[in-house]
């Protein structure tokens, strides 16, 4: 199971999702995308807390007020955590997560411990998590349709955009030759048989040069 959230600090609203458990969290771990922020209790055990950005936002950017708003939920989410001030909550992108088989069910590192951001939550505020709360859905996802759908999505966008700019080049490469061609026959009428003649003087009578008397 998965829990479902709406952030409206934010316009338009914010995604974010929630495991139900530990086991929920590797499916979320394992079939995440690309646009995900993962959130989580710094040293102490909570739920994986993701944030689904869109298409031109980027993790190292993310509003404050949508950054607090997901740390006061993953501070919620954490048993112990839920319970203490000064709480620190890590975030990453997704595609930052590091599993490998060595790991406890759920527990991840990171491939690179530099593109791991921190905030302090001093203390809960049920302002916002009651906000958050009366957004709360839960749905039983399939993770892995979800994401080979989403994967087959962008090769079709992919492929459609790498087609638009092969047209592109090929028209400009039409163009380019189409000017070259211009350009290097410019003159060409100038030297056509019937205009030497004209401008010759060997087909005139003998009284031509009587035209200058």
């Amino acid at each position: 199971m998965v829990f479902y959230f709406t952030s409206s600090v934010v316009d338009p609203s914010a995604y974010v999702y929630v495991g139900k458990d530990k086991f929920e969290n590797e499916e979320l771990i394992k079939f995440g995308w690309e646009e995900d922020v993962w959130f989580h209790a710094d040293k102490l055990s909570s739920a994986h807390i993701y944030l689904r950005l869109r298409e031109g936002e980027t993790w190292d950017a993310i509003p404050e007020p949508l950054v607090t708003d997901l740390a006061q939920l993953t501070k919620a989410n954490s048993i112990e955590g839920n319970k203490k001030d000064n709480v620190t909550i890590i975030y990453t992108p997704w595609s930052n997560l590091k599993k490998d088989g060595s790991m406890a069910v759920g527990q991840v590192s990171f491939k690179d411990p530099r593109k791991v951001k921190r905030v302090l939550v001093p203390q809960r505020e049920n302002a916002i998590i009651n906000r958050l709360n009366k957004t709360k859905v839960e749905k039983h996802p399939d993770l892995q349709q979800e994401r080979e759908h989403r994967q087959r999505e962008l090769r079709k966008r992919d492929r459609a955009t790498q087609l638009a700019r092969k047209k592109e080049e090929e028209q400009k490469a039409k163009e380019y030759q189409e000017k070259k061609w211009q350009k290097d026959h410019a003159y060409d009428d100038l030297f056509t048989e019937e205009n030497m003649a004209a401008s010759s003087n060997q087909d005139r009578g003998s009284d031509w040069e009587d035209d200058f008397m």
